[in-house]
């Protein structure tokens, strides 16, 4: 009896080493894989400020002193972002292009809400040491002298930017697998100058947008309202890009889609600022989105020179209307009103 239970013993034994090993190997493979993941992103995310002769504003003069540099974030009151996309087609190495999109993503991690902004791009303003200029010209002076420009005619500080090209904007969209988005109108506009790859022929209707495609519905205002409604149909979509980034699928995706964009941007964000932000878009949501200057304080300016800018009537105003939009409290859910508030049941009472 005593052989026979000390074989039983050791048989038992053996068969839990398979079991012990196979869990080890799987928690190792696991641990690897987030392991990897992580180093991953955080590598991308290492490169998207760009130095020395890799930045796109290497041949920019440094700012002077009366350019103040923007304020540091310390990731618990509101901050503020300049996005600028540029159209680099036919600019020569060294130079950088205006901007052809100026939107400003304001986040507030404490009420968990972000606001965009788009800027139309020939509201005519004061840029430091410049003059005053259309304010997509500002980013050609260097992206200290852009955030302070938009900051001046926002009146909120401009922590960061993050600044792209149509390239940038073409394999972000491809790298989520594309946008399921409302083309609201056939857009189509053809022209010699600009080459056949940035023709516009879009069919009205539900659609399946990839990069390029995406890039044309941005891009049209070749209508009567031109820059207005272009400006609000890039917020739109952009939250819809947004969107899409945000969900599970394409965050497992996240190191693939960082290798495709990062060659395309340049931010002065660190990596502690983009774990900070990253948490606050994550956790938020979009608090409302609007157009500068909005329609009530726009004005149609002509320059000295001749040249249609756009104007703006009251820069107080103007200031006023961004802090509004930025702290307007939450909208009050209705409630249905009960049996006894109806308005038979107070006729009875009556």
């Amino acid at each position: 009896m005593p052989p026979r239970k000390k074989r039983h013993v050791k048989a038992g034994k053996t068969k839990k080493k398979p079991l012990l090993w196979t869990l080890a190997i799987i928690l190792l493979v696991v641990i690897g894989g987030i392991v990897y993941y992580f180093s991953s992103v955080y590598n991308q995310l290492d490169n998207m400020h760009k130095t020395g002769d890799k930045s796109p504003f290497a041949s920019v003069p440094s700012p002077s002193a009366d350019v103040i540099e923007p304020p540091k974030w310390e990731g618990t009151e509101p901050v503020n972002i300049l996005l600028m996309g540029v159209d680099a087609r036919g600019v020569k190495k060294g130079e950088v292009p205006r901007s052809d999109t100026m939107l400003v993503a304001s986040l507030d991690p404490v009420r968990k809400k972000f606001y965009v902004f788009s800027i139309l791009r020939d509201t005519y303003v004061s840029i430091p040491e410049h003059g005053k200029d259309r304010i997509n010209t500002a980013i050609t002076h260097g992206p200290n002298t852009a955030m302070q420009t938009v900051s001046d005619l926002l009146g909120i500080p401009i922590q960061y930017y993050v600044y792209t090209d149509f390239q940038g904007f073409i394999k972000l969209v491809d790298a989520v697998g594309g946008v399921d988005y409302e083309v609201e109108k056939d857009m189509v506009y053809k022209t010699k100058a600009d080459g056949p790859e940035f023709d516009i022929d879009l069919k009205k209707g539900f659609q399946h947008l990839d990069g390029n495609m995406a890039l044309q519905y941005v891009r049209f205002r070749h209508d009567k309202t031109s820059d207005f409604t272009r400006t609000e149909r890039q917020r739109g979509f952009l939250k819809a890009v947004a969107d899409k980034v945000i969900s599970t699928t394409s965050i497992l995706k996240l190191p693939n889609i960082l290798s495709e964009v990062i060659p395309y941007i340049d931010t002065n964000m660190d990596m502690g600022d983009m774990w900070k932000l990253a948490t606050v878009g994550y956790d938020g949501s979009m608090g409302g989105s609007q157009q500068i200057p909005p329609m009530n304080l726009l004005t149609e300016d002509t320059t000295s020179g001749g040249s249609s800018v756009i104007g703006i009537s009251s820069e107080d105003k103007l200031k006023q209307f961004v802090q509004d939009t930025i702290t307007a409290p939450e909208p009050t859910p209705s409630t249905e009103a009960s049996p006894d508030s109806s308005p038979s049941a107070s006729a009875e009472n009556n």
